[in-house]
């Protein structure tokens, strides 16, 4: 059986870093889906400066040469970022601008992102998912956005965050073909119409 090659990508900068332990989580939780699988995880954090250096030159040098060549050659990538201005952070989209774009053709991509607000977790659909999808990759259905009460022992959600994390990594392992485990099962509807209302009872709240 040959392995499968996941690369998980984690942009975040502070230390320690709540976007870190996502991706963390993300691939336990996708290691432990599949029956022969290889996690590389890339902090660019570790390696911004080249990733800036990379950006000048117009291709990868130094320490982001090797996280590139890891996310061209995997067989799915788990993209996770910070949320900086409602969007997704400048070294997360810095450092896929020197990836060579043609190889997401086809390549599944789960997305991730951390807030300090579940008011944030709009950016995986308005900028995340636009992202992999104008480079062609087959987007996940399913996101993960942690706010900062996620982790937390309880959470308000419907669905928790390990819930969330286990459903997503379901998908992955299933687009490429792997061992699914049975989850507990989530009525998303339900989970969405109240995290809604919650939402809006913030916003008028505070208008």
């Amino acid at each position: 059986m040959s392995i499968v090659r996941i690369a998980v990508v984690s942009a975040g900068v502070s230390e320690p870093s709540s976007t870190r332990l996502l991706a963390d989580r993300l691939a336990n939780s996708i290691a432990g889906q599949l029956e022969s699988v290889q996690v590389d995880v890339i902090d660019l954090r570790d390696i911004a400066v080249d990733v800036a250096q990379g950006m000048l030159s117009g291709f990868a040098i130094g320490g982001a040469r090797d996280a590139v060549r890891a996310v061209e050659e995997a067989d799915a990538v788990i993209a996770a970022t910070p949320v900086f201005n409602a969007s997704y952070s400048g070294l997360f989209k810095s450092f896929f601008d020197i990836v060579d774009k043609d190889t997401f053709v086809g390549k599944p991509v789960l997305i991730a992102a951390t807030g300090g607000s579940p008011r944030h977790s709009m950016v995986l659909d308005h900028a995340l998912r636009p992202l992999f999808a104008y480079l062609r990759a087959v987007v996940v259905p399913s996101g993960v956005y942690a706010a900062s009460e996620d982790w937390a022992a309880g959470s308000g959600d419907t669905a928790t965050l390990a819930d969330r994390v286990e459903r997503a990594t379901g998908e992955l392992a299933a687009l490429l073909g792997g061992r699914v485990r049975r989850a507990e099962q989530v009525d998303t509807e339900e989970a969405g119409i109240s995290n809604f209302a919650r939402l809006l009872g913030d916003s008028l709240s505070q208008s």
